[in-house]
């Protein structure tokens, strides 16, 4: 056996073993100076309540999130938010599928107004597709991010369907969704937050319908009401 050879293939042997050990600790370098991945706003719906009054039936609900300080920063640069709730009423059947009775949704707008350093939340009836859908809402401004929070959060006797659509005895399934809407945000900035989890923000209630009369204290809400 040639010795030269020996040794020169050796030595090739060696060099490509440091090589490789050296970008082996490159990249797990890399990987211990990497930002961890945020966890997933948690958003949970609590505190359901479906009234059946005699114009109608009502839910009320709270649903807790946070803002991640991305979502945050984005409204403070002037990017308006759009957060969906929709509630559909099922009918079960124990024969066939289940048959929807009833589908509402509504959609709250959120904005920055730097200007008067207020927060402006806008209520729609429906789904909207363009910013003229806002021509036709209920709007309220509020001093502070936590308050308008708290307006978007806290769903109040909103109706979602007629008394005479929910038969007594019979048994129903309420699913109800709310979510952060990214379609609405501007087209190059959807790019950019598609799939990132501080903009996930969503959750979803499915439950049998459970109806309650209405508290002698209220008194039920007007049709204009979105």
């Amino acid at each position: 056996m040639n010795t030269t050879a020996f040794i020169t293939h050796s030595l090739k042997n060696a060099a490509l073993e440091v090589v490789a050990r050296f970008f082996l600790g490159l990249a797990l370098v890399a990987l211990a100076l990497a930002p961890l991945p945020s966890s997933a706003a948690v958003t949970d719906i609590t505190q359901l309540r479906v009234e059946r009054a005699d114009d109608g039936v009502y839910l009320s609900a709270l649903v807790e999130f946070e803002l991640a300080a991305v979502v945050e920063d984005a409204l403070l640069k002037g990017i308006p938010v759009f957060f969906v709730v929709e509630a559909d009423i099922y009918r079960d059947r124990w024969y066939w599928t289940s048959s929807r009775v009833t589908s509402v949704a509504r959609t709250l707008r959120l904005a920055y107004q730097p200007l008067t350093r207020r927060w402006r939340v806008n209520i729609v009836s429906g789904l909207i597709s363009s910013s003229a859908g806002l021509r036709a809402t209920l709007s309220q401004n509020y001093e502070t991010l936590p308050d308008a929070l708290s307006a978007i959060q806290r769903v109040a006797r909103w109706k979602i369907a007629e008394s005479a659509d929910i038969e007594s005895g019979a048994a129903y399934t309420l699913d109800l969704n709310f979510r952060l809407d990214l379609s609405q945000l501007p087209r190059p900035f959807q790019i950019g937050v598609a799939g990132q989890r501080d903009w996930s923000i969503s959750a979803q209630l499915k439950e049998p319908l459970v109806l309650v009369p209405p508290l002698p204290s209220m008194s039920p809400p007007t049709e204009a009401t979105p």
